[in-house]
């Protein structure tokens, strides 16, 4: 990787922006406030959930709690499996049990600061169990190797500035070339992943721009790290360390005040959940680029090739749910949703099983639940990216309703037909709007590795300069070139 000398601007004022940050920090923040990363207190989405809070709020009304459990299935199991050693060693205790199955940190935290508990007295003790969950959730995580590959991939691909992108020689002899230039300062906004670090410092340098990380509270010490091993490395070979920059500050006032760093900032991606999206855009002053949540469709159609359908789909949905180009949403040609959902049913569900792998919830719209059993689908399960194992299953009439589906509730991310028919192929990658488009094949390659980009600064579902996976090339803007020979005009 190289920094150009088209970089001494923007980096004096990635440096400038980060001095007067401090000052910002101590004043109230701006209004627009950008919510907590979604993996700091959220709600478990799963459908038990709610009778389960139900249990045990009726357990705490008025009653007096001398202990009080909080966890996941290994905490509830006290009350079954542990029944015999809860009665007898627990309950005199006056113990109250707050175990939910397959409850994850992000929502045990939620629930210890949003669940109404109404306790007659606060406990004396809290028995916390938190993490065992997290830790599926790191299916198919990013080993340090991919992260070192990536950027060495990024440094080996051709340096976008100065590429001249169109050259045209006026009748009067001008000569005109559309030049690719640098951003300036990138200002990245994003949440608990370590490996957005590396990846958005390396493309930001290659593309001789100045970056500013603002990671979440969670992972700040991982990416605080990787960018000291990233400064030394710019150091020993005579570049700023100032072009990577990582703001300490992870409140609400470090990211406000980058969505209105005007004159600072020339570009703000912002890298997470829904909320942190919706709040950059909505609040940000300066130009931002909306990276997706990824609501993504599989459409099997009649005439697919049902062993591979299988395939792909539990690839799509199982080899690693909590990233956004997993598949969400599933949806079955009429013609063979009775041979074919059974056969979905047990590779998710049993088949996994039996492996030792997690089994995917199906959630099914009524035809779907007229032919296989599974929960009901409810209203809004077609509008939610889970980022879990479960997957909302509904069987449509054809490609063109597929079609509809899909522009009624997509996010415009990653969509995908399995279909031998080249017809409709033809007619579903025309007619869906979305940023990739496949036929025959997971969604999950929706990835600037997977696409030759080296790594990506994220997927871009918005129309505008970049669409998809954003590489190098995405990172750059443009000016004209003109050489003449004493023309005036």
């Amino acid at each position: 990787m190289r920094i150009t000398g088209k970089m001494k601007a923007p980096v004096f004022l990635a440096a400038f922006l980060l001095l007067s940050l401090s000052s910002v920090f101590a004043e109230k923040p701006p209004a627009g406030i950008v919510p907590d990363p979604p993996d700091v207190p959220r709600m478990n989405t799963q459908h038990w959930v709610p009778a389960r809070y139900k249990v045990v709020r009726e357990q705490l009304l008025g009653k007096e709690c001398g202990i009080l459990f909080v966890g996941d299935s290994i905490t509830q199991g006290w009350e079954q499996e542990g029944a015999e050693w809860w009665k007898k060693v627990f309950l005199p205790m006056k113990a109250v049990n707050f175990g939910v199955s397959g409850d994850r940190t992000e929502s045990i935290l939620w629930r210890m600061e949003d669940t109404e508990l109404a306790v007659k007295t606060p406990p004396r003790y809290c028995v916390l169990l938190a993490g065992t969950n997290n830790i599926g959730r790191w299916e198919g995580k990013q080993p340090a190797e991919e992260t070192v590959k990536g950027i060495r991939e990024v440094a080996d691909l051709p340096d976008p500035v100065g590429k001249v992108l169109r050259r045209v020689e006026r009748p009067n002899g001008l000569v005109i070339e559309k030049t690719a230039v640098p951003m300036g300062v990138i200002a990245i906004i994003y949440e608990s992943r370590p490996n957005v670090t590396s990846d958005a410092a390396a493309l930001a340098t290659k593309s001789g721009n100045a970056c500013i990380l603002r990671c979440g509270r969670e992972a700040w010490r991982s990416a605080n790290a990787i960018v000291a091993a990233l400064r030394e490395g710019l150091r020993t070979n005579g570049l700023p360390e100032t072009a990577v920059c990582l703001i300490e500050d992870t409140t609400h006032a470090s990211a406000n005040a980058l969505m209105t760093a005007v004159g600072y900032v020339d570009l703000l991606i912002p890298r997470g959940g829904a909320g942190l999206i919706r709040a950059c855009v909505e609040n940000a002053k300066v130009p931002c680029i909306q990276t997706g949540t990824g609501i993504c469709h599989i459409f099997v159609d009649a005439s697919a090739e049902q062993d591979k359908a299988l395939d792909i789909i539990e690839n799509a949905k199982a080899s690693r749910p909590s990233v956004c180009n997993a598949e969400e949403v599933c949806l079955v040609h009429r013609d063979i949703a009775v041979k074919f959902l059974p056969k979905l049913a047990r590779r998710l569900g049993p088949d996994r099983t039996a492996k030792g792998l997690h089994p995917v919830e199906l959630r099914l719209d009524p035809r779907a639940a007229a032919i296989i059993p599974g929960p009901p689908a409810g209203p809004a399960d077609f509008d939610t990216e889970f980022l879990d194992y479960i997957l909302a299953v509904k069987v449509v009439d054809s490609v063109e309703k597929a079609v509809s589906h899909i522009a009624a509730h997509s996010t415009g991310h990653s969509e995908a037909i399995l279909t031998r028919d080249e017809a409709h192929a033809a007619l579903f990658t025309a007619a869906v709007d979305s940023a990739a488009v496949y036929v025959n094949a997971s969604t999950r390659f929706t990835d600037g590795g997977e696409f030759g980009l080296g790594c990506e600064m994220g997927i871009s579902t918005q129309k505008l300069h970049a669409r998809g996976p954003m590489g190098l090339q995405e990172l750059t803007t443009y000016k004209y070139i003109i050489h003449g020979n004493g023309h005036i005009r």
